[in-house]
């Protein structure tokens, strides 16, 4: 794809992350990125040169930002939305990224049609958080079908990134933290086994609200769980880590920086 204009289209933004480092087309009125993307970009644990996955990619955030972090990996994003798959494809040209990332539509349901099995070595993934009869339905349908489990399950992307991933890939996932039990059920009974789980804190001492977990793709059966990440401090600022994380700093929040 030849360079884009750094100017957004009709009804989009142009978003800069990490000081401008990577800038970010997003829809005004469509599904938006969150904080969750970043934490899940900066949790995996990646290694040079590997071949990295995005399911259901949406914008492209997390496969942007590891290839902004990794300036070795080689990234996939898989998203059956045409227009997100549009922007994140004008965002990897504008970012210069284009030769790394790769974008590609389609449903993560059926993605035998698309790869060869065990062609990735770790798969990232954001998926829909809400049951297709929990909570209100977006009428926008881009954030319809970024938030709920209309196109696919929880269980349904486990079982793409099982598929994906060779032997002893890794495969991490955010999720909100009362689903927490869904999500490691959803892995072992996909073949993913969890090996590491952290909780996300708004404050120290508060409840979780979210949860980031890492599978191993023919793994034993064996869990870490790591100290909880906090959002803000008490005073309301964000903590170090977070400092780091939206700085896009050579900061990894897995603990397992070596692939830098």
């Amino acid at each position: 794809m030849g360079r884009q204009s750094p100017a957004p289209a009709r009804g989009e933004t142009l978003d800069a992350l990490f000081g401008g480092k990577l800038s970010i087309f997003q829809s005004k009125e469509g599904y938006r990125f969150s904080l969750d993307a970043l934490l899940l970009a900066h949790f995996a644990d990646v290694r040079k040169g590997e071949r990295v996955v995005d399911l259901g990619a949406g914008n492209g955030v997390v496969a942007l930002t590891l290839a902004t972090l990794y300036p070795s990996l080689r990234l996939t994003g898989l998203e059956i939305q045409g227009e997100m798959i549009h922007r994140a494809s004008r965002s990897a040209a504008l970012n210069r990224l284009d030769d790394r990332v790769s974008m590609v539509q389609g449903d993560v349901c059926a993605v035998e049609q698309l790869f060869s099995a065990a062609s990735f070595d770790v798969a990232v993934c954001n998926p829909p958080y809400r049951g297709l009869i929990t909570g209100r339905i977006n009428p926008d349908p881009e954030r319809r079908v970024a938030r709920h489990e209309i196109r696919a399950r929880l269980r349904d992307f486990v079982r793409a990134g099982h598929y994906l991933l060779r032997r002893g890939g890794k495969m991490a996932l955010v999720y909100p933290a009362p689903r927490m039990v869904d999500l490691l059920h959803a892995m072992r009974e996909g073949r993913v086994e969890p090996k590491r789980v952290r909780l996300v804190q708004s404050f120290e001492g508060s409840g979780a609200t979210l949860v980031l977990a890492e599978g191993i793709k023919g793994a034993s059966r064996e869990l870490k769980i790591m100290r909880a990440l906090v959002v803000y401090t008490k005073e309301r600022r964000y903590t170090s880590e977070m400092e780091a994380v939206l700085a896009g700093r050579s900061f990894s929040i897995s603990s397992c920086g070596s692939g830098r």
